[in-house]
């Protein structure tokens, strides 16, 4: 099937690396250059995941700063996790990152399942969204820079005993979510307060009205979190935005010319700029 003259450039040069000693090239390629919506989305759709976990859920409802402050919030997530992708976990940057995220998770008794379960759905989420809506499939190079990646992450992170493979990581995460998933208050407060963060997405997903921003949700969540399952009309709408866009981005699009976020992050609640190490609460 015909598509965009060098359409699939980036795609070669990333097949050219080796996807564990280049993890971060490829991956910052990925995010920025060849799929950032739909990196965005999976890091929206990867915090929404985590409600479904009671313990996780009772925590952020209990902290009130995804239920209060909840653009503050998203936008202290954002920073910190594209800081890391754009710079990677060796860079200055990168470092007050990772150093800022255990300042502010520290304080917290939180279970290794847990932690090892949130790092997951920045793995598997977004991978599983890119491949159902992206323009094109990932490539297995991107999938295992993706999975290095976020194993570093998390080692730096101090959380323990993360599967030693993307396979074995991918057993263990939907086992997790079989096992641990169940509807509370918590998630469903949660949702409710999170939801109009979908206004400031790009693109054909605006506008979206509740309802459409129900279908983004698989089944298990939705009940977890206590919302109906979305009109027919709701599910048409959008699986026809998604792969409308899908099929112009891979066919008549050309391909991006300036990174993502070229020139950082510029976020709503910090606009005087921002400093790495103070993100984030007090």
């Amino acid at each position: 099937m015909l598509h965009r003259p060098g359409r699939f450039d980036r795609l070669r040069k990333i097949r050219a690396l080796d996807p564990v000693r280049d993890y971060h090239r490829i991956y910052r390629t990925t995010a920025l250059w060849e799929f950032p919506f739909d990196v965005r989305m999976g890091l929206l759709l990867a915090f929404w995941r985590t409600f479904a976990v009671p313990s996780i859920a009772e925590l952020l409802a209990a902290t009130g700063e995804t239920t209060h402050r909840t653009e503050r919030r998203a936008d202290d997530t954002g920073i910190l996790m594209y800081t890391l992708i754009e710079h990677g976990l060796d860079d200055p940057l990168g470092r007050a990152a990772t150093r800022r995220l255990n300042q502010l998770h520290r304080r917290y008794a939180i279970d290794n399942d847990d932690y090892r379960y949130v790092l997951g759905t920045f793995v598997f989420v977004g991978t599983r969204w890119i491949d159902r809506h992206g323009w094109r499939p990932l490539c297995c190079h991107e999938r295992t820079a993706i999975y290095h990646f976020y194993a570093q992450l998390g080692r730096r992170l101090r959380i323990a005993d993360i599967p030693p493979d993307l396979a074995s990581f991918a057993r263990w995460y939907d086992a997790f979510e079989a096992e641990r998933f169940a509807a509370t208050p918590a998630a469903r407060q949660l949702i409710t307060a999170t939801k109009e963060l979908l206004a400031d997405l790009p693109k054909p997903l605006v506008p979206v009205g509740a309802r459409i921003a129900d279908a983004l949700l698989d089944p298990p969540v939705r009940e977890a979190v206590g919302v109906p399952a979305p009109p027919w009309w709701a599910r048409a709408l959008l699986a026809g935005a998604l792969t409308g866009r899908a099929r112009y981005l891979r066919h008549a699009a050309a391909p991006r010319q300036r990174q993502y976020l070229e020139g950082g992050l510029r976020a709503k609640t910090y606009p005087d700029g921002y400093d790495i190490g103070t993100v984030g609460p007090a």
